[in-house]
């Protein structure tokens, strides 16, 4: 399997344990994560950009590749995710460049399935 398939099954696998835990406050959480990127004030688009810099600058690649995937879905170029990554390498500093390059790396991916 490739690096996109590798982690979206794994994904998949993974919170339908989760949700079958039965934890009211997980089930919460999860629920409230779906709604906060739902078409809003903000379009989808920019909320994905939004969620994409700050994974990047939270450091956490899972988060970062959930949202590549959902910045492919909703039609993002390379250049407008390039740009929000420059964005996310600026305000996270230099400690960021290692889930940079595991992005980029996650994108060129995405964009060869």
């Amino acid at each position: 399997m490739g690096l996109v398939q590798d982690f979206n099954s794994y994904r998949s696998k993974m919170n339908e344990k989760i949700m079958a835990s039965d934890s009211l406050i997980i089930k919460r959480i999860f629920n409230l994560d779906t709604n906060a990127y739902a078409e809003g004030h903000l379009d989808v688009r920019s909320k994905e950009l939004i969620g994409l810099t700050c994974s990047l600058v939270l450091r956490c690649d899972d988060c970062v590749k959930y949202h590549l995937g959902k910045c492919k879905e909703v039609g993002l170029n390379t250049d407008e995710v390039h740009e929000a990554m420059g964005v996310a390498t600026l305000v996270g500093g230099t400690i960021v460049i290692p889930h940079l390059r595991r992005a980029f790396e996650y994108w060129e991916e995405l964009n060869h399935v």
